[in-house]
């Protein structure tokens, strides 16, 4: 016995002192690790494209004159307005073309945030990084734009044989292309990089989620109807255009520490002219069937179709203001007001994207600053990368898709049928038997002549 407990005391002697091997192995890699992320972030900062001091030749020349503070709000508004201009291009151009838009913004926000990552890549020369996120994002907006298509396009989809498949095991298929590139990971794992790697493939899924989730989200809100795109979208661009104008003018107050060229006078200001601005761009656009419809497909048509009676939401009404309110309405001899109902919608809108918005902007400033670089890329001179001028899009798209889904979705004929028809035959008729006793027993079938 006395033997045992020595040879297990040897044992305990041994496994403690190969655990202190170990720790001390781990610390020692620990600060290697540290050592090449602060070369890591220092390279990074050097390499990736910086937009905002990029100016063009022509430009350059003709502000050399002014100071860089004057120069950099010149750049800033020409290709402010440029952009608004390729806005109203879009719009023009229909849902087609602002869904295709969408999607190349998409890519290209994925790739800004993902070549930050690729820069891990290239130090470490961890293998499949760049083509294992690419696969990934196929995937995501494979199974997205399918459950778009689905719920779309349903009964023209089932209408035809080889389509039926693909939307019947579509979850399946979408499920099975996913776990090729998880075994596609799994088997590119480098022993000496299992942490960098895991980080890696926890960045890739997180671009995913902030990108390709919320662009299936903001196609969603172009098929309820042009104006839940358009008045959200320019609600953000004038909150950041008037909070520059502000913080220009008058910014002396700073507002948050992780960008610290935001004060409280843009913050206040931004906001305060978003909430105008919503009103009257949503009475103005609630006017036209055109943009308040939502895009259905007509069987009897075949095609996709944006004509519609506008519903309620788009009629105007009259409502009583507030006791508070009523010696103003004194002032301009009415009792009551006149507007559409969208407006009150918009406030909420508007009041989420001059407060709640912005933060979506902090949080990409949180996250350049995380890897000391000014911009996510180059491709806008003055502002930067798409991914710059879109963070705060993202934030507003998912707002409003959960606002919609909440308060303003109802069940339509259409939207049920589509659903309908993804049904078994057996399904389909027991449907109809069930749907036919029930109009009967109410006599609503009786009434129909």
């Amino acid at each position: 016995m006395s033997e045992l407990r020595h040879r297990r005391g040897e044992g305990d002697e041994n496994d403690k002192a190969e655990t202190a091997g170990e720790s001390d192995q781990v610390d020692v890699d620990s600060e290697e690790e540290k050592v090449l992320e602060e070369k890591y972030v220092d390279e990074l900062a050097k390499n990736l494209p910086q937009g905002t001091d990029k100016t063009p030749e022509i430009l350059d020349s003709a502000l050399s004159g002014l100071s860089s503070r004057w120069r950099n709000w010149v750049i800033r508004g020409i290709f402010t307005w440029l952009m608004i201009g390729a806005f109203c291009l879009l719009i023009y151009g229909g849902p087609l073309a602002l869904m295709i838009t969408v999607l190349c913004v998409q890519v290209k926000c994925f790739e800004e945030i993902i070549n930050i990552g690729y820069a891990v890549y290239r130090v470490h020369g961890l293998p499949w990084f760049r083509s294992l996120s690419w696969y990934f994002l196929l995937t995501s907006n494979y199974f997205f734009y399918g459950e778009n298509l689905i719920d779309y396009f349903g009964v023209v989809i089932n209408r035809t044989d080889y389509l039926h498949f693909l939307v019947t095991y579509h979850r399946f298929i979408s499920f099975s292309l996913y776990c090729v590139g998880f075994v596609w990971f799994v088997l590119s794992l480098v022993k000496r990089y299992y942490m960098r790697q895991f980080s890696l493939f926890a960045w890739t899924h997180v671009a995913l989620l902030i990108v390709v989730t919320q662009s299936y989200l903001i196609i969603q809100n172009i098929f309820e109807g042009l104006i839940w795109f358009i008045v959200p979208v320019s609600m953000i661009i004038c909150n950041d255009v008037m909070a520059y104008v502000f913080g220009f003018f008058f910014g002396k107050t700073p507002l948050i520490k992780l960008s610290p060229k935001k004060t409280w006078e843009g913050f206040i200001g931004g906001g305060v002219s978003t909430v105008i601005f919503g009103l009257v761009l949503s009475y103005l656009m609630s006017q036209y069937p055109y943009l308040v419809c939502p895009i259905e497909y007509s069987e009897s048509l075949g095609r996709m179709t944006m004509e519609c009676e506008p519903s309620t939401l788009f009629r105007l009404h009259e409502y009583t203001p507030p006791q508070f309110l009523q010696p103003l309405m004194k002032i301009f001899g009415r009792e009551t007001i006149t507007m559409y109902p969208f407006m009150i919608h918009s406030l909420a809108l508007s009041i989420f994207s001059s407060v709640i918005g912005p933060f979506g902007g902090f949080f990409a400033s949180g996250f350049k600053r995380a890897f000391k670089i000014k911009d996510f890329g180059d491709v806008i001179p003055g502002h930067g990368g798409i991914m710059d001028r879109f963070d705060c899009q993202f934030l507003m798209a998912t707002f409003v898709n959960v606002y919609i889904t909440s308060f303003i979705r109802t069940a339509t004929p259409q939207k049920l049928l589509q659903q309908v028809y993804n049904l078994k035959p057996e399904q389909q008729l027991q449907l109809f038997y069930a749907l036919k006793e029930s109009l009967e027993n109410r006599n609503i079938l009786n009434m129909v002549p």
